[in-house]
């Protein structure tokens, strides 16, 4: 959201009130709970993914006593407000939570307190409490919300944060200086609730807002409340400015943005992805790109995001890349990308010398996370698509705080030392041990050609369940479509993109590559599938025939590896190409000349790029399959009647005829192809290039030696 834009009105920004009290009538007090908390947290306007919490205090049966007890319930950690259900919610007795108190002995308590959270689990409850716990266990309200709001933060991280607060609320909202959130800031929070009976919530400077009431509904529109109404101040309070700055980078069209992106995120995933594979996001909505045009994009960007969810996502700085679009070259931008990197890293050290304790977490990857270009937009960097993703939106959260406290005062953001101290806790360095280990595809994308058919989908299917990212490329334009919404339903939006691609052209080629560039910021896995088979006596096989079984099964993987070695190359971490053979290959079969020297021509072509790929850490592998009919698009054409001809048989007999025929009498199916294609594209088989793996249920013929 813009504020700094007269002529949109101000009610646009409001915020609707969406509470049902149709819905509402039929929920249990817990479930009003999870009614309020999912409202909120749907809406980024009102906080980010996963950030904020909110609580109630409501009575439920001791299951040991029979008793009626007091429990708050309060958003539990690692959760996200507007996807979590019941379960998301820590449970804790409040008579035993009250009494922890006694173990208080100053700021630095938290790291005995935090653990003791768990001995007043209420009925068994698994869900781990969250460093916010006392922020709502400690205040004397019924409903308690904390958000995230960017109109708040804005407040929050102006200079004048505490005036501008009295300003716009009077003394319907207090304000309370900067303290890390924990037991300290909850029992900042509680004598302040007792001295002001009367507030309905009050400002966290450089953090956010906390509202209170005593139903979840008043709460809810509490809280709405609030944040529409310093929404509006800030709205009208910033017209005509710009706190930003002239702009001195016009964007450029969105498909160069794009051609920019594609050419510079490889080069930066390469330099990052030495000790873990990351993935890249690409974000130029408008927001972005007011920001990153403006003349003071570099010292605002140095000074570091305010709230601490903001930074915990993005690092305390982002890494600003100069480029004057205008009359400088992709050549010239790309030539600061290594440098850029390697000075934020000597920063980041410094940053960490500067401010460590004794017995601070070993300093973690010193690499940007967010990456500013103007006229461009911006890109962020993770161990995976959402995160990267996730980290973007919480920049353009730190964006809007920038743009709406530099309207109406000075922008301040966290100071060094306490931004070291929440990014370093041990607490937080707890909660990262505690992450689940990564899948041994994590980090990764891929890119699959023919991916809409049989094989190229159970290929997809294997290599997103271990953690990759997929761009999926087709020439059927409605397989695609139907493949992808497929996928998206199994694993997500976050994870799959689809490209069409007709494998015979270079340019269609090259722009499926692209898609994948500035969509995932680069490439790890290239699966060569596309395919077509022909059978008929040479002396019938016509030349279009044959030059068409060249131009895809040959040329076409020609073109995709040129274009894989190429990007592979940009990158510098190495790369697998897996070809999509054929026992045909192997063992030449009757009637089908074209489809066996093309199938030949591909693996042998393989072989020569293994050679040529070992050096800069590119493996080569072809993985053989044989009458893989279930799923496949080319046993649905004529090949299927081409090979029932051949062998004197009817369609719907040729699987049970190639089954016969194998030495182990075994059917081959996608999901096997797709098996040895895993083994292939990870780290299981990093010592192998230029090898063959046969999946045809065993074939005497195409015995490899």
């Amino acid at each position: 959201m813009s504020w700094s834009q007269p002529a949109q009105a101000a009610s646009s920004h409001l915020i609707e009130n969406r509470w049902d009290d149709a819905v509402a009538a039929r929920l249990s007090a817990p479930q009003l709970l999870l009614y309020r908390s999912n409202l909120l947290g749907s809406d980024k306007r009102i906080t980010n993914y996963g950030g904020g919490n909110t609580s109630a205090k409501l009575p439920g049966k001791d299951p040991l006593t029979g008793q009626e007890v007091e429990v708050l319930w309060v958003k539990g950690s690692g959760g996200d407000l507007g996807t979590m259900k019941l379960d998301g919610f820590a449970t804790l007795y409040m008579e035993k939570f009250r009494a922890l108190e006694r173990f208080y002995q100053g700021p630095a308590s938290d790291t005995v307190l935090v653990p003791l959270y768990a001995h007043c689990t209420f009925d068994l409850n698994p869900r781990a409490a969250s460093i916010d716990t006392p922020l709502h266990g400690l205040v004397d309200r019924a409903h308690v919300d904390h958000m995230h709001p960017d109109a708040l933060i804005a407040i929050a991280a102006s200079a004048d944060s505490r005036a501008l607060t009295k300003e716009i609320f009077g003394d319907e909202i207090g304000w309370l200086p900067w303290v890390r959130p924990g037991y300290e800031l909850g029992l900042r929070l509680r004598e302040f609730v007792r001295a002001n009976p009367r507030a309905r919530g009050v400002v966290l400077e450089a953090h956010g807002l906390f509202t209170w009431a005593d139903t979840s509904k008043a709460c809810y529109e509490n809280t709405l409340d609030i944040i529409n109404r310093a929404t509006a101040w800030l709205h009208e309070r910033s017209r005509g400015q710009k706190p930003f700055g002239s702009i001195t980078a016009s964007p450029l069209s969105a498909e160069r943005r794009r051609e920019v992106a594609a050419a510079i995120m490889p080069l930066i995933r390469g330099a990052i992805s030495s000790n873990s594979r990351k993935v890249g996001h690409f974000e130029d909505s408008e927001a972005v790109l007011e920001f990153v045009g403006g003349e003071k994009l570099a010292p605002l960007a140095a000074l570091g995001t305010s709230c601490p969810d903001h930074f915990l996502r993005t690092k305390i700085w982002p890494l600003v890349l100069p480029f004057d679009a205008a009359r400088e070259s992709v050549d010239q931008l790309a030539a600061r990308v290594r440098p850029g990197i390697e000075q934020y890293r000597e920063r980041y050290a410094s940053y960490y010398e500067r401010c460590k304790r004794e017995g601070s977490p070993k300093m973690r990857d010193p690499n940007p996370v967010v990456y500013l270009v103007p006229g461009v937009g911006m890109f962020t960097f993770a161990t995976d698509k959402a995160t990267a993703r996730i980290a973007g939106e919480f920049y353009i959260n730190a964006i809007n705080v920038m743009r709406g406290a530099a309207s109406v005062s000075t922008y301040r953001g966290l100071p060094e030392q306490e931004a070291f101290d929440i990014e370093y806790w041990d607490l937080e360095e707890a909660k990262l041990q505690r992450m689940p280990k990564p899948k041994p595809l994590a980090g990764r994308v891929a890119l699959i050609t023919g991916g809409a058919g049989g094989i190229g989908l159970a290929s997809a299917r294997r290599l997103m369940d271990e953690g990759s990212c997929i761009v999926l490329c087709d020439i059927d334009r409605d397989a695609l479509a139907a493949a992808e919404g497929s996928l998206k339903k199994q694993y997500g939006s976050d994870v799959v993109s689809t490209c069409w691609v007709d494998v015979t052209r270079e340019d269609a080629v090259s722009n499926g590559f692209r898609e994948g560039a500035w969509k995932f910021g680069g490439l790890d896995i290239c699966v060569s599938n596309a395919g077509i088979a022909s059978a008929s006596p040479v002396e019938e096989t016509s030349l279009a025939t044959w030059q068409k079984n060249m131009d895809i099964l040959s040329t076409g993987y020609f073109l995709i590896a040129r274009q894989a070695f190429q990007l592979f190359k940009s990158q510098a971490i190495g790369g697998s190409i897996v070809f999509i053979g054929s026992k045909n290959a192997l063992a030449a079969s009757p009637g089908a000349a074209a489809y066996c020297t093309a199938k030949a021509a591909e693996l042998h072509l393989a072989r020569c790029l293994a050679l040529e790929g070992a050096p800069i850490g590119i493996r080569v592998n072809v993985v053989n399959p044989d009458a893989v009919l279930r799923g496949s698009r080319i046993w649905q054409g004529e090949w299927a009647q081409q090979r029932a001809a051949q062998y004197k048989t009817s369609v719907d007999e040729l699987e049970a005829i190639y089954r016969e025929r194998s030495l182990l009498k075994r059917s081959v199916y996608p999901e096997d192809v797709a098996e040895a294609v895993f083994f292939l594209a990870s780290e299981s088989s990093a010592k192998s290039t230029g090898n063959i793996i046969n999946v045809d249920a065993g074939n005497a013929a195409a015995f490899t030696r």
